[in-house]
C-alpha cells in the first residue's frame, strides 16, 4: 500500500485554445501531472476549493520533449517545454491550412510526449488534441474581448482584490453567472449579418492555470467559440526580463499583427487598464479600430476617469455602456449585426 501512496499522477499535456492562418500556426500548451480535475454542477464548497487547488498548485513537467501532428502526410514537428512545462510552436508552412478546417475554422492538431516514459504513466494512450482556429474568408471583422469584469464578474476593482479571490476560490464555475445579455451579443457578433464566422478573442490577467475554469465558463454559457488568451504569473525567483508591453497590449497587437486586412471591436471594462490600452492601440491603428466598447463598473472615481478619455476621445467610436443592450444597438446602427 505505501508504493500507492507515493504514487506519482500521471502525465498529460493540456493544448490551449489558440489562433493561426493558412500558413502559420502559433500552439501554446503546457505539460504537466494531471490532478484529475473534476468539476461538477452540484459539487459541495469543499470540493469547490479542492478543484481551485489542484489548479493553481500545479506540477509541472519541465523541459519535456513533445511532438505535433497536424496530419499523416506531413512530418511531425518536434520541441521542448520550458523549465515551467509551458510550450510554444510559432511557425510558418507551405501548407494551406485552411482546407483542414471545420465551417468554423477550427482545425484540430494532436500532440504527445516524444519519448515514453517507462517510470510514468501517460493519460489519452499519449494522445492530446488541441484546436487552432483559422478565420474563414467569410469573416468581416474581429473581435477581442476583455473577460473579467466585461463578460464575467470577477471585481477587479475591489479594496485589495479579495472579491477576485473569494469568487474564484469558493464559486463554482457553473454558479458564475455572466454579465446580462453578454453571450446573446458576442453570438450576434460572431454571426454578423450573413452567419460570417468573425473570430472572437478572449483575453484575461488571468493565470493559465485558471484556463480550464475559464474555458469551461464559455462553453457552458453558451459563448462563441474562440481562443483564450491568459498569461504566465511571474514568481519572485522568475529572473526573465520584464515584458515591454502589459499583457492585454501585446496580445492584441499580436492579433493585429497575424490579420492584417482584418478590423476589430474592442471590448472591456472601465475599471482597470482597458480604457487606456485600447484608446493606444487605436490611435496606433485608427482605420482597423471599428468601436470600443466599455462596459462600466461601480466606481465612481474609475468611473469619472475613464468618462475625461471618452469625452477627450475622437479617433474611434468608444462607448461606456451599463447594459450589452446599449452596445447591441449601436453595432445594429453600424450594419454590424442582424
Amino acid at each position: 500500500m505505501l508504493h500507492k501512496f507515493f504514487r506519482k499522477d500521471p502525465l498529460i499535456l493540456v493544448p490551449y485554445r489558440t489562433y493561426g492562418t493558412p500558413q502559420h500556426l502559433y500552439v501554446l500548451g503546457r505539460a504537466l501531472e494531471d490532478k484529475k480535475l473534476k468539476i461538477d454542477q452540484k459539487q459541495s464548497i469543499f470540493r469547490t476549493i479542492k478543484n481551485t487547488y489542484k489548479q493553481l498548485e500545479s506540477d509541472e513537467i519541465r523541459f519535456a520533449d513533445i511532438e505535433l501532428e497536424v496530419s499523416e502526410d506531413l512530418p511531425k514537428i518536434h520541441f521542448q517545454a520550458n523549465s515551467e512545462g509551458y510550450f510554444k510552436v510559432d511557425k510558418n508552412f507551405d501548407n494551406d491550412f485552411s482546407t483542414m478546417t471545420d465551417d468554423e475554422g477550427w482545425m484540430s492538431y494532436f500532440l504527445s510526449f516524444a519519448e515514453h516514459l517507462t517510470d510514468r504513466e501517460i493519460e489519452n494512450g499519449n494522445v492530446f488534441q488541441g484546436e487552432v482556429l483559422i478565420p474563414p474568408k467569410t469573416a468581416k471583422f474581429g473581435v477581442i474581448s476583455d473577460i473579467d469584469d466585461t463578460i464575467l464578474e470577477t471585481g477587479v476593482t475591489s479594496f485589495v482584490k479579495w472579491r477576485v479571490l473569494h469568487n474564484t476560490i469558493f464559486k463554482n464555475v457553473y454558479d458564475r453567472i455572466p454579465l446580462e445579455g453578454a453571450s446573446d451579443f458576442y453570438t450576434k457578433l460572431h454571426s454578423g449579418i450573413e452567419e460570417n464566422q468573425n473570430p472572437v478573442f478572449y483575453l484575461s490577467n488571468s493565470p493559465w492555470n485558471l484556463y480550464q475554469y475559464l474555458k469551461l465558463f464559455l462553453d457552458s454559457n453558451n459563448f462563441p467559440k474562440g481562443p483564450i488568451l491568459l498569461r504566465n504569473i511571474k514568481t519572485p525567483f522568475d529572473r526573465t526580463e520584464k515584458a515591454e508591453k502589459p499583457h492585454k497590449q501585446k496580445e492584441i497587437l499580436n492579433i493585429l499583427k497575424t490579420y492584417p486586412g482584418l478590423n476589430f471591436i474592442l471590448i472591456g471594462d472601465s475599471g482597470e487598464h482597458d480604457p487606456n490600452i485600447y484608446t493606444e492601440i487605436a490611435a496606433q491603428f485608427p482605420h482597423r479600430i471599428l468601436a470600443i466598447y466599455l462596459r462600466s463598473v461601480k466606481h465612481k472615481r474609475k468611473m469619472k476617469r475613464v468618462q475625461a478619455i471618452i469625452d477627450n476621445y475622437k479617433t474611434t467610436p468608444m462607448l461606456m455602456v451599463n447594459k450589452s443592450e446599449e452596445a447591441e444597438n449601436h453595432a445594429r446602427e453600424m450594419g454590424w449585426i442582424k
